[in-house]
């Protein structure tokens, strides 16, 4: 009974955040996509510096091993979009017969394009990191008590609404289409349920590894804010796009840290 209850909570938790986050955001992304751009990269962030790291730092991992995780993190994910652009590069090679102005043009807007797929799967991957971790934390609660097992799903469904409104604005540019955008974040929250039965299996062995969870999704998240979303908006724009642009980033920090600020106190 325990066990189906946590499945149950989980998996509400993991896709119901996704399927809220859409309808929020997939009305919005056709007419304002630079605003959401803007609002991914700032929900990304906030999810990351204001909201995972603080707690994988509230634990007694020691900060030396989560920051040399999070470098590497970062690090790896960077290396993983080289590894793509090289093969895409080295795939096409042959079939540009000269190195005209135009061919330079077209291989670095294919290249950037290509690049955003890599930040599409920089996303999943800490996607389903942060579910995993997300499983985990709701089963540990069930375990302690019913009540606040719930409270501890309704929290993580709260809080994730905002960071998969971004999630879902970087899958749509790198996958091209929302149903496979939704289909993709959706797979990723289902990660959530397996965290919970992993969780009620291992509750006491997997806590001390949780810090080090949070951390390893942040860092996906950071590598795609700052080396994928943000050098979209660097480009000269007049004064009022450019208020517009730091309003809309701005609003995704604040919207991360009210939401899980409510639900930490909820919880």
């Amino acid at each position: 009974m325990l066990l189906l209850a946590i499945l149950t909570a989980t998996l509400v938790a993991g896709i119901g955040s996704v399927w809220v986050a859409a309808v929020l955001s997939m009305a919005m992304l056709a007419r304002y996509t630079q605003h959401m751009l803007s609002l991914a990269a700032g929900a990304l962030l906030a999810t990351a510096f204001m909201h995972l790291l603080p707690e994988a730092f509230n634990s007694d991992a020691g900060a030396k091993e989560l920051f040399a995780l999070l470098l590497g993190g970062v690090v790896f994910f960077f290396l993983l979009d080289k590894a793509e652009l090289w093969h895409h590069g080295h795939e096409h090679h042959h079939d540009h017969s000269h190195a005209g102005a135009h061919d330079h043009v077209h291989a670095h807007h294919h290249g950037h394009d290509h690049g955003r797929s890599g930040g599409g799967w920089a996303v999943l991957a800490g996607d389903s990191v942060h579910a995993f971790g997300d499983g985990v934390m709701i089963a540990s609660a069930f375990v302690a008590d019913i009540r606040l097992g719930v409270v501890a799903a309704l929290a993580v469904l709260a809080h994730e609404v905002p960071h998969h409104m971004g999630d879902l604005v970087v899958l749509q540019q790198s996958s091209g289409t929302r149903r496979a955008a939704l289909l993709k974040v959706s797979m990723a929250g289902t990660v959530t349920a397996l965290g919970g039965l992993t969780g009620y299996l291992l509750v006491n062995q997997l806590n001390d590894y949780l810090p080090y969870f949070l951390v390893a999704a942040s860092s996906s998240f950071v590598y795609v804010a700052l080396a994928d979303l943000i050098p979209q908006l660097q480009k000269k724009l007049g004064m009022r796009e450019t208020i517009s642009q730091i309003f809309w980033l701005l609003a995704g920090i604040a919207l991360v840290t009210v939401v899980s600020g409510l639900a930490h106190g909820g919880h």
